[in-house]
């Protein structure tokens, strides 16, 4: 079957290649496309009237009109870099700018006053790697372009972040982790237009994080920001990563739809004005999409014993009240269903995977509304959010998958957040201070029984937790000098401590040095202490009618990053950064006197356990990264990071290498377009051994289908390292009414064998034991094709 399988494989990556190049030579179709965007005051919002954008390179440009609108028409599809000037302000640029006849977004420009004690600059940076005041250390921006024709990527922002310094994904399983510097995925904090989302996957594993595919539409992403290490004041119960994702508004004059069909799913976005009647523009805008996998369709044409299925919904609606006034809108969520199926000539492998895998059934939402208001004469900006996000997870184990029969395990839980947060960012000439605070009611239900480890309990908690903060920026404090500070404090009034703020008092500045008069080379240093609490299935988890955990502290991170930074030229950046981070107070399971830094990389329930705050931790090492933004039509990534992550259970002074202490990360992504219709892209990553922990065989008959781990051997054994090159091709038309894009990409291309644990079979009989099988064949190549179609 295998062997079959492969073959066809083999003639898919033909057939298509054969369909990309006879679908190009056949259709002759070029129109021009027409680029529209807004012009506005970074502080005071409003409109810039007579600022000029312009495509560089060319004599193509327009001026913007009495609301800061500006258009540009005719201009041939390509890729650009545009941009935007105005007087007694900066001017900025934004590269890799696709221009189609159909579908583009609005590329808006927020230009900052000159300051007056800035003389001439010789280099400046181009909009890929302007870090925000606040986080000027390990900070990395993605455009909409860069995510949507990333190679393997399937329009998945999960995926796509992997490939970012010191960021990896759980090497087996059909996971979908991000994994930062050592740290655990559940360590991560997720922004959607500033309002906290639980989760970016479906499937995701309660209290963690992963899972098998994306549930955010690339489609509606202005940008994406990920900070690493070092983070402003404003986010709260992060230790490792924050992940902002910046939604565009729709579009304010007409209506535009975008269908695409990728690797495994369907998607359908549409945008438009409301209640624009005659006028020219609308105050009021939507953009919306929804989203359905047929991935069950094609696991159950290759005899996998598990289908994965999927919706997904995002939404967002503005209205402008006027230029200091406005409201926004915004909902995503999920509906999942992962089922159970029977190849009809069942082998070994797919026996144990059948007999082993869980049944899920989950629900998302979140749905939040902000207000922003603009002060008076650019003096700040005020945002207040109200939100309510839910996650319902229905997770069972059965003797028999097959039948579904002996039921040993179920995990039938509802968490909810309902959020009110407030952030007033204040302007002054050369520095900004941003104040907020914030409150959240959770509840969490959950009906949970095990009967291998005889654990039974209801729970019903509520609690409120809190948070506050202040944060100061200097941008320029002396010539060379950029300075940020802040401090911020949470609290809850759950667990025994949580309401003694002093203990979650976590100050945290970074500075920035130009050692050069050009700025060509800057130093950057940051330190700050950054604290999380305990994921609600710990803290909801009962022995008898007790919470046990309540004793459970936040857990704690301090870190130190510091690197220098070279930019030879606007569009590139070579840099090295060092950075430590040293846990505390971090969970350790009472049950398998292991720390929950190592858990959460599996579709287990994170948590359900008594823990103890006892845990250190440390990651360290140091990152290499050398960029180059498109121009001249090649664009190139390279990154490599040399790490260590350890972490201790009971024994505070016994480290011992974590689940993620694979201590090597090299990326390589590149790309490179042939006039305006071809584009060739690359992608390679190879992550070192990663340790497991093997199981323990004599318990794992007594509890099979699910196996006991033996912790204390962690590190012990390691997986051979993960190697995997992919590829993808695209080949864009232009219409009058409509763009057209069709891409080949292909996964593993050198069919390198994927890293996998151990494989297991009960077989019964008078002396029952556990059998090693052979796992699925995953060195497979994988080809997919897809299209984008903009009308």
């Amino acid at each position: 079957m295998k062997f079959v399988f492969r073959i066809l494989l083999y003639l898919s990556i033909g057939i298509s290649i054969q369909f990309l190049i006879g679908f190009s030579t056949s259709i002759r179709a070029q129109s021009t496309g027409t680029l529209t965007g807004y012009v506005t005051d970074a502080r005071s919002g409003e409109p810039l009237v007579g600022a000029n954008v312009g495509l560089q390179g060319t004599n193509m440009g327009s001026s913007t009109d009495s609301d800061g609108f500006y258009e540009i028409e005719n201009i041939e599809p390509g890729t650009y870099i545009i941009v935007a000037t105005y007087v007694g302000y900066e001017s900025q640029r934004q590269n890799n700018i696709n221009v189609r006849s159909a579908g583009n977004r609005n590329i808006n420009f927020e230009l900052s006053p000159t300051s007056e004690q800035l003389e001439e600059v010789v280099v400046t940076v181009s909009e890929p790697f302007i870090a925000p005041p606040e986080n000027p250390v390990s900070f990395r921006r993605l455009s909409p372009e860069a995510i949507s024709t990333y190679p393997a990527g399937n329009s998945d922002i999960a995926k796509v972040v992997q490939s970012l310094p010191g960021v990896s994904g759980s090497v087996t399983g059909f996971r979908n982790d991000v994994i930062i510097r050592g740290g655990a995925p559940n360590e991560n904090v997720y922004y959607l237009d500033g309002i906290e989302i639980p989760t970016i996957n479906h499937f995701s594993t309660q209290g963690s994080a992963g899972g098998p595919a994306g549930l955010l539409n690339v489609s509606f992403f202005e940008g994406v920001e990920l900070s690493t290490s070092a983070f402003g004041a404003s986010a709260g119960n992060a230790l490792s990563g924050v992940l902002r994702f910046n939604q565009r508004n729709g579009n304010d004059r007409e209506f535009r739809t975008n269908f695409r069909v990728g690797a495994s799913e369907a998607a359908l976005t549409t945008e438009g004005p409301l209640f624009k009647g005659d006028a020219t523009s609308s105050n009021t805008t939507f953009i919306a999409s929804v989203r359905r996998s047929y991935l069950q369709l094609l696991f159950q044409l290759i005899d996998l014993p598990f289908l994965p299925d999927y919706w997904d919904y995002q939404y967002k609606v503005d209205h402008k009240f006027d230029s200091k006034n406005q409201i926004s809108l915004i909902g995503v969520g999920s509906i999942d269903d992962f089922q159970i199926n029977v190849p009809d000539d069942i082998t070994p492998d797919q026996q144990a995977i059948l007999d082993q895998v869980p049944v899920i059934q989950q629900q998302t939402n979140t749905t939040g509304i902000t207000y922003e208001r603009r002060l008076s004469n650019g003096f700040g900006v005020s945002r207040t959010s109200l939100s309510r996000s839910s996650f319902y997870n229905d997770f069972s184990r059965y003797r028999d998958n097959e039948n579904q029969d002996g039921r040993f395990s179920r995990n039938r839980a509802r968490e909810v957040r309902n959020t009110l947060r407030n952030e007033t960012t204040f302007f002054r000439e050369r520095s900004t201070i941003s104040v907020g605070a914030s409150t959240r009611l959770n509840i969490f239900e959950n009906d949970f029984f095990d009967d291998n480890t005889g654990v039974s309990f209801e729970s019903d908690l509520n609690f409120l937790s809190y948070g506050g903060f202040i944060q100061w920026s200097s941008e320029g404090l002396t010539e060379r000098l950029d300075l940020t500070a802040g401090i911020r404090f949470d609290g809850n009034t759950f667990t025994d401590s949580g309401n003694e703020i002093y203990r979650t008092l976590s100050p945290r500045a970074a500075l920035t040095v130009k050692l050069d008069e050009e700025g060509q080379w800057r130093g950057v240093l940051s330190a700050g202490r950054y604290f999380k609490i305990p994921p609600l299935t710990l803290l909801g988890y009962k022995e008898g009618s007790n919470f046990v955990n309540k004793d459970a502290q936040y857990i704690r991170s301090d870190h130190i990053t510091g690197g220098i930074n070279y930019f030879p030229r606007s569009s590139t950046k070579i840099s090295v950064e060092g950075f430590l981070k040293l846990y505390d107070d971090y969970p350790v399971s009472m049950r398998e006197e292991v720390s929950l830094a190592n858990l959460g990389g599996g579709f287990e329930v994170l948590g359900n356990d008594n823990v103890k705050s006892v845990g250190k931790g440390r990651t360290y090492g140091v990152e290499f990264l050398a960029q180059q933004t498109l121009i001249t039509n090649f664009y190139a990534i390279f990154a490599y990071t040399l790490f260590w992550s350890e972490f201790t259970g009971f024994d505070r002074d016994l480290y011992l290498p974590s689940a993620w202490d694979s201590r090597h990360l090299l990326t390589f992504t590149g790309g490179y377009q042939i006039g305006n219709s071809w584009e060739f892209s690359l992608r390679t990553r190879l992550i070192g051994k990663t340790p497991f922990a093997p199981i323990n065989e004599e318990r794992s008959i007594e509890t099979y289908p699910e196996f006991v781990f033996n912790y204390s051997r962690l590190g012990s054994e390691r997986l051979k390292p993960f190697n995997a090159t992919d590829i993808r091709i695209d080949r864009k038309w232009n219409f009058q009414n409509f763009s057209f894009d069709l891409y080949l990409e292909i996964q593993n291309v050198f069919a390198q064998d994927a890293p996998s644990e151990p494989s297991y079979l009960l077989e019964n009989g008078n002396s029952p034991e556990l059998v090693r099988v052979d796992q699925l064949d995953e060195s497979s190549i994988l080809p997919t094709i897809g299209f984008i179609l903009d009308f």
